[in-house]
Parts: structure tokens; C-alpha cells; sequence
């Protein structure tokens, strides 16, 4: 039976021949279910930042992220709303903000699948960098407690240690992805042509045209459809895919109001 015991040298040597090379990830819907903003918004509630009525407003967008999957209208809106909200809000609130909300909420909506992949180009030698419109604050602590080298994120504009309610740049969505990417590919000295990128949107078929190596996961309809004809990768870790529950959607439409009324007052209560 032949040795494949791996040395040393020869894992650094592998190690090498990986550099200048990366993995890009989306976050919501790609790393983990639903939207990781809607999640930031539910823990500023708790800490009595903004209305139940707030609250209420990103519940629904929530919920028709994961039926429908990512709308354009819908992460501009969120996101208008959560920046404004933030106006005045001191940098060390939402630090710590990013912390409880990844410890009670987003660790437990991880997709186990995309969290291997992660670790997979991690061990091959390859930088893993988070890509989202989600802040930058709470997507750099994902990318933190994943071990992952780092996260881009969309940037609140501060003064004097507080939030203005203004962005510095643009939400970091659909172009401005390829666009973030490629600005540090030529910082980092990547070579994009043996990077990777995933994503669940077609929104984000811009970055996943950017490098060499685009794969979908939890594909939405469109997504699906251009992989296909392109030969790109597809990984679904959903229980079950949307395509096979258009019957179910529209049976459970009354059961998702109610969820978001128990879940509006179980948050009231707390």
C-alpha cells in the first residue's frame, strides 16, 4: 500500500502554490440563513434603539428574503433604515452590538456545508474573505469568530466616535462587490483568475464573474438558471429547495404572519 502521509514540506509547498489565490463568500443566504441585518435590527430593538414598529418593518423584509430570496429594493431599504436609526449611535455600541448578535442569532443559522468550504480553502492555503452589504462592523465579527482573514462589508460614515446615518461610499451590493473585490485583489496581490466566489443571489453574478472559480449555493431562480448554462457549481444546503415548495409557500403564508407576531411579542416581552 503506497505512503500518503502528507510532510511537511510538503504541505508548505502546497500552501505556496496557493498564494495569490482566494475565496470570496457572500453572507446572507450563502454562510447562513436569512439576513444578517434583519438579526443587527432585532438586538436594537431589545436594547430599545428604535419602535416596535421598526421592528415589525424588518420582520417582513426578512421574511420575504428567505421565501423569495434577495431583492435589490429590499437590501436598499433595510439598509436606508438601518442607517438612519443608527444616526448617533456610538461605534463601541454597535462593536459590542456585533458580538451578542453573532453569539444568540447568526452562529446558529451558519450552514454547516458553507462553513466547510470556508475552512477547506483555509487549509489549502487560501485567504477567505467575507463579501456583504451587511456593516462592516458585524460582518468583520463573523469573519472573526469563523477564523477567516476578513470581511467587506458596507461602511457607516463616523464622527467623533459616532454614526452619522451616511455611508462613506456605496452599499456594498450587486457591482460594488466585483468592484470591493477587485480593489483588494490589487492589494493583496491576488491573482482573480484562480479565486473563487460564492453566492446565492443574481444579484451577485458581477462578483462571481470577477474571479475564475464561480459556485452558487442556495441558488435563487435566476442564479440557478445562469449556472446551469454556464457549468458553474451548485451546492444546496437547504432542507429542501424552493423549486420543490411552491405548494408549501403559499399554504404556510398565513403561518409566517403569525410566526412574525409570536416573535414581535416574544421580543416585547423580553
Amino acid at each position: 500500500m503506497p505512503d500518503v502521509t502528507t510532510t511537511s514540506a510538503e504541505a508548505a509547498s502546497d500552501t505556496v502554490t496557493h498564494r495569490g489565490e482566494a475565496a470570496f463568500f457572500d453572507v446572507d443566504n450563502t454562510l447562513m440563513k436569512g439576513a444578517s441585518l434583519f438579526h443587527v435590527a432585532r438586538k436594537m430593538y431589545q436594547k430599545k434603539a428604535f419602535t416596535m414598529g421598526d421592528a415589525a418593518g424588518f420582520a417582513w423584509k426578512q421574511a420575504k428574503f428567505i421565501f423569495r430570496g434577495e431583492n435589490l429594493n429590499d437590501v436598499h431599504s433595510v439598509q436606508d433604515s438601518a442607517q438612519k436609526l443608527a444616526a448617533g449611535i456610538s461605534t463601541d455600541f454597535v462593536r459590542q452590538l456585533g458580538e451578542e448578535v453573532y453569539d444568540e442569532m447568526i452562529v446558529s443559522k451558519i450552514w454547516p456545508g458553507t462553513r466547510a468550504l470556508t475552512q477547506e480553502h483555509l487549509r489549502s492555503g487560501r485567504q477567505v474573505w467575507l463579501v456583504t452589504a451587511t456593516p462592516v462592523e458585524v460582518a468583520s465579527v463573523i469573519a472573526d469568530r469563523l477564523a477567516l482573514t476578513g470581511a467587506l462589508g458596507t461602511v457607516a460614515e463616523i464622527e467623533d466616535g459616532l454614526y452619522t446615518g451616511k455611508l462613506v461610499g456605496e452599499i456594498l451590493h450587486g457591482p460594488a462587490k466585483a468592484r470591493a473585490v477587485q480593489a483588494l485583489a490589487i492589494e493583496q496581490g491576488l491573482d482573480l483568475g484562480r479565486c473563487w466566489a460564492y453566492s446565492d443571489s443574481y444579484n451577485d453574478i458581477p462578483l462571481l464573474t470577477a474571479v475564475g472559480n464561480p459556485v452558487a449555493i442556495n441558488p435563487d431562480t435566476r442564479l440557478r438558471a445562469h449556472a446551469r448554462d454556464h457549468n458553474w457549481p451548485i451546492y444546496d444546503f437547504r432542507s429542501g429547495r424552493r423549486a420543490a415548495t411552491l405548494g408549501l409557500r403559499a399554504a404556510t403564508g398565513v403561518g409566517v404572519v403569525y410566526g412574525l407576531w409570536k416573535g414581535i411579542a416574544m421580543v416585547r416581552r423580553r
